[in-house]
């Protein structure tokens, strides 16, 4: 029942994914403890930066799919415009021939951009869940709760497991601070070891607030909680904000607290955020639009790039400053990666690598040779037989055929061709039976 429950990612795709990249965050965090620095924050921003350029080659291909599909759309544009309206059955085998013919000619597949997206987005979904739970992959921040810290002889987990009626009393923590878990919380279950991941989850989502409110709930806990406390807000800490406290808690809070700076710095993530990601969306390059279709999807294409900023903006406010660090952090290197990216293909000579794939393409198809062979000639065999089987003659026309082929071998002219091939025939007969 434990495996079931816990901290981790066990996902059938996603859950290896976290796994590795845990392993490389857990690695980075240790690697800083050597050296006297223990921050989560600024571990995710090494980590994002490593993650990213691990995936630039794919950003490398996607990016020049990118450019040769826009140099293709003139042509593009006139294959549309040459059937459009057309929808008959015809038309539309010959609209795609044509398409295909055309990315052939430059070289690239009809579904190139689309394979770099499918690798991508596991990673990018399992990097947010290793985010989302960083003690399940962070062996340090981990022992915090469940190892005795410095002056104390239990964890604060053991602690709280001890306590009669601990169960009852997070489950009312749970509920009235709203603190989210994946997977939820469930102190019901019997299994000790989910109960202490259960825990983890919880005391590492907790705002200062929380961190008052569990001292009032295990007030003979109370030194330890402020001990705890005080060691993970240091672990969390990046740039005077908690990174498991949302913007608007601290905003919140802040006001109430006369803390205005810390509020400040905290509606300053989600508009950064916002305006990572406009910069990335101007850096990125735009197909040239046009009329029908295309037009439609340019449009729609033009609504998306104006809603996901926003939509980046509204949901900064509602996770922990951690994600917004991550999404800032990966917007830049994304953006960086771009600038480059267009300083390159700008001296690039695309019809230069339009000639190599097209070169590429060539011995693939060379070496794809034989078997299209195979499968032409099949076609062609198995389309014989169903010509045959469809043309198969009765038994009375077979018979009209062999009497009037019997009729012409009678009447035929001793000195016709025929006649003397049937006199070759009967020769040869009579010698073989010999």
């Amino acid at each position: 029942m434990s495996e079931i429950i816990l901290t981790a990612d066990n996902g059938a795709i996603l859950g290896p994914i976290a796994k590795l990249l845990g392993w490389i965050m857990n690695g980075i965090y240790y690697l800083m403890s050597l050296i006297g620095i223990e921050n989560v924050g600024l571990s995710i921003i090494i980590f994002t930066l490593i993650i990213y350029a691990f995936m630039f080659p794919l950003t490398y291909k996607q990016q020049k799919y990118s450019k040769l599909t826009q140099k293709m759309q003139p042509e593009l544009q006139a294959i549309n415009k040459k059937y459009q309206g057309k929808k008959d059955q015809a038309s539309m085998m010959a609209m795609q021939e044509e398409t295909q013919a055309l990315y052939q000619k430059y070289g690239v597949s009809m579904m190139g951009s689309c394979v770099q997206m499918l690798i991508q987005m596991p990673i990018l979904f399992a990097l947010y869940r290793v985010f989302m739970n960083v003690p399940a992959y962070v062996g340090a921040v981990k022992d915090i709760f469940t190892k005795p810290l410095e002056g104390n002889t239990a964890s604060i987990v053991e602690e709280i497991m001890a306590t009669p009626g601990y169960q009852d009393k997070m489950t009312d923590l749970v509920s009235n601070l709203k603190i989210a878990t994946r997977p939820a919380a469930d102190f019901t279950v019997t299994d000790p070891a989910a109960l202490s991941n259960s825990l983890v989850d919880v005391l590492y989502k907790m705002t200062s607030s929380g961190w008052e409110a569990l001292a009032e709930a295990f007030p003979d806990l109370a030194d330890m909680v402020t001990s705890v406390s005080t060691t993970v807000s240091s672990v969390n800490n990046f740039l005077g904000l908690n990174i498991s406290e949302t913007p608007w808690y601290v905003i919140k809070t802040g006001f109430q607290n006369h803390t205005y700076l810390l509020a400040i710095g905290a509606l300053l993530v989600p508009i950064i955020s916002y305006l990572t990601q406009v910069l990335n969306i101007k850096l990125m390059p735009q197909a040239s639009a046009s009329n029908g279709d295309n037009d439609a999807m340019a449009q729609q294409m033009k609504m998306m790039n104006r809603t996901m900023p926003l939509f980046s903006l509204v949901m900064c406010f509602t996770v922990p400053v951690g994600l917004g660090i991550y999404w800032i952090s990966s917007a830049l290197v994304r953006g960086a990666q771009q600038f480059l990216l267009n300083k390159h293909f700008e001296k690039v000579d695309l019809d230069d690598i339009i000639k190599k794939n097209q070169e590429k393409a060539k011995k693939k198809r060379e070496k794809m040779g034989i078997a299209q062979n195979q499968i032409s000639n099949a076609a062609r065999i198995k389309t014989k037989q169903i010509e045959e089987s469809s043309g198969k003659m009765s038994f009375a026309e077979k018979e009209a055929q062999l009497e009037k082929a019997n009729k012409a071998k009678a009447n035929a002219r001793p000195e016709s061709m025929a006649a003397k091939a049937n006199k070759v025939k009967e020769f040869n007969e009579r010698n073989n039976k010999k």
